[in-house]
């Protein structure tokens, strides 16, 4: 599996030179639209994970690629090829199984309301929950990490990790951090994945990485 993975929360997997975007969101200002895109995940609706100019280029570039989303997100998107699904779903699209966990985005505060979030599965190797902790019930062999946001702490991350055991960790939901922030959250996650054997690894942006 080859991972692409950009600024913030966007990445890229590909699939015998079938590509899938997941959360191509505002803050990635470095996304590049990749050849063969058939699929796109949106886990929520939030713009650092959605942004309509990102997809439309994706489409523009790929008019047969679908949007696959909750049914709340799907709303949001009528003028683009989608499908929505919901927790406890498994699809099969091209070279793509996808598996979909949880359904609502981490408590940020008490006042502030609560949207659909849906982690998903990308050919049972590849996990990512979005905007939650939310565990899938099979095992991870790689876990894409949210590392800072204001709907986290630190001892969230850590349970997390401990509870899902991957094989290898990448951090991803970053661009909140300064590099020196960036650096710190490299030091303390790498140390929890550390102790239950897997392995670290900040994937540079843009640059593909096997997985």
């Amino acid at each position: 599996m080859k991972i692409t993975k950009y600024r913030h929360a966007c990445f890229v997997v590909e699939e015998n030179n079938q590509s899938l975007v997941v959360d191509p969101g505002g803050w990635s200002t470095d996304f590049v639209v990749p050849q063969n895109v058939t699929v796109v995940v949106i886990t929520h609706e939030h713009q650092d994970h959605l942004d309509t100019s990102h997809l439309t280029n994706i489409v523009a570039k790929n008019p047969d690629a679908t949007i696959y989303a909750h049914a709340d997100v799907v709303a949001q998107l009528s003028t683009f090829r989608t499908q929505a699904v919901k927790s406890g779903e498994e699809i099969s699209v091209d070279r793509f199984t996808l598996e979909f966990f949880g359904g609502h985005h981490a408590v940020i505060a008490p006042d502030i309301p609560s949207i659909a979030n849906l982690g998903v599965m990308v050919n049972d190797h590849l996990y990512y929950p979005g905007d939650s902790f939310v565990t899938p019930d099979k095992p991870v062999t790689v876990l894409a990490l949210p590392v800072a946001a204001p709907w986290l702490k630190f001892s969230e991350v850590a349970h997390f990790v401990t509870t899902v055991r991957p094989q290898t960790v990448f951090p991803t939901h970053d661009a909140i951090l300064s590099d020196e922030g960036q650096q710190l959250a490299d030091r303390m996650v790498g140390g929890i994945t550390q102790k239950v054997g897997a392995r670290y690894e900040r994937l540079r942006n843009g640059v593909v990485t096997e997985l």
